[in-house]
């Protein structure tokens, strides 16, 4: 073919490329929506070009409907919406990022001192629970870290054992006549019999970033690693099975710390902060917030506290008793509380 021909050949290819519209996409969803609503997302193609097919996914799950999306049955928190569009012989992948956010504000409640028992000033308050008229404490710190069991009344330590000086020891629970005890930033959970306190074994942990908080509900553990994650682990393999994230209608909640579960919600404190959390296990939508911060003005009265440190730290409930407890990293003083609705 003439040299001339060619140049003629590719001038045409080039004004018919140039003439074809490029695809242009917007993919429309909410970025943030209360649980309880419904939503409707969507792709236009902005340069009026056909599409063959759109396919949409939450999470990786199939959405029939891309109308009226119906969420109230997940995880409060972040999620990702997907879209594939297919045109002609090719496939383009969009996604989103949508928050689901509590749909109600939080109760928020006062607190009133039922009781008031000592506690041991030297105690770096990581972990408190309590079993048969008995309170079992996790200290903190690396070369002062310690696992307890203390009296109630009078806050003498009648068991301790110190951990290895590598360790900064964090959260403890008690299950199925095992204690369990993390560390901050070893990433594993040491594990004990709980009658003796000998070490039996060890777990690691999986996706959560470190080692904070402590609970069960009775059938598995659950764990804080400072973020708005709480995380569920198995009660016998002990591997991490899901997570929630702490939202309320407005924000998530991050720096969760010390947990309790109690009467079917996740207590947890919130690190430097003088607050309870009320959390629903199953999305982790905040329910209530308890205002403490008097309890920090009571230790205030005989105590020189350092405010970044020396804060609220250590929850207990006593099921039988209907007793809550709190204190405080070196509170000389453990306080039993009756929450009140705010009016």
């Amino acid at each position: 073919m003439h040299k001339y021909s060619h140049f003629l050949l590719l001038i045409s290819v080039l004004f018919i490329t140039a003439c074809e519209k490029e695809y242009e996409f917007q993919f429309d969803s909410p970025k943030k929506i209360a649980v309880g609503e419904t939503f409707n997302i969507s792709v236009k193609e902005l340069n009026d070009q056909p599409i063959d097919k759109i396919t949409y996914s939450f999470d990786g799950k199939s959405i029939d409907k891309p109308s009226k999306i119906d969420v109230s049955n997940e995880r409060l928190g972040k999620h990702i919406i997907s879209a594939i569009v297919f045109y002609g012989t090719k496939t383009k992948k969009l996604t989103n990022t949508i928050v689901l956010l509590a749909d109600k504000e939080p109760t928020v409640y006062n607190y009133k001192i039922i009781n008031t028992y000592p506690h041991d000033v030297e105690a770096y308050t990581q972990g408190l629970e309590y079993k048969n008229g008995f309170l079992y404490e996790s200290t903190g710190r690396k070369g002062k870290s310690t696992l307890r069991k203390v009296n109630l009344k009078d806050g003498k330590v009648l068991k301790k054992i110190d951990l290895a000086p590598t360790y900064f020891a964090e959260g403890m629970t008690i299950l199925n006549d095992k204690i369990y005890q993390l560390t901050w930033q070893n990433k594993i959970g040491l594990i004990y019999d709980f009658n003796d306190f000998k070490q039996t074994g060890t777990f690691n942990y999986g996706q959560s970033i470190e080692g904070w908080g402590l609970t069960n509900d009775g059938a598995k553990l659950i764990k804080t690693d400072g973020t708005e994650k709480v995380w569920f682990l198995d009660a016998e393999t002990l591997k991490e099975t899901g997570f929630i994230e702490s939202y309320s209608n407005k924000q998530k909640v991050k720096d969760l710390n010390e947990l309790e579960y109690v009467n079917g919600k996740i207590y947890a404190n919130v690190w430097q902060k003088n607050i309870l959390l009320i959390m629903n296990p199953k999305n982790g939508a905040i329910e209530g917030i308890a205002d403490l911060n008097g309890l920090e003005k009571e230790i205030a009265k005989t105590q020189n506290l350092d405010k970044n440190d020396d804060v609220l730290n250590g929850i207990a409930y006593d099921k039988k008793g209907d007793r809550l407890f709190v204190t405080g990293k070196h509170w000389g003083k453990l306080f039993e509380i009756e929450l009140v609705e705010r009016q």
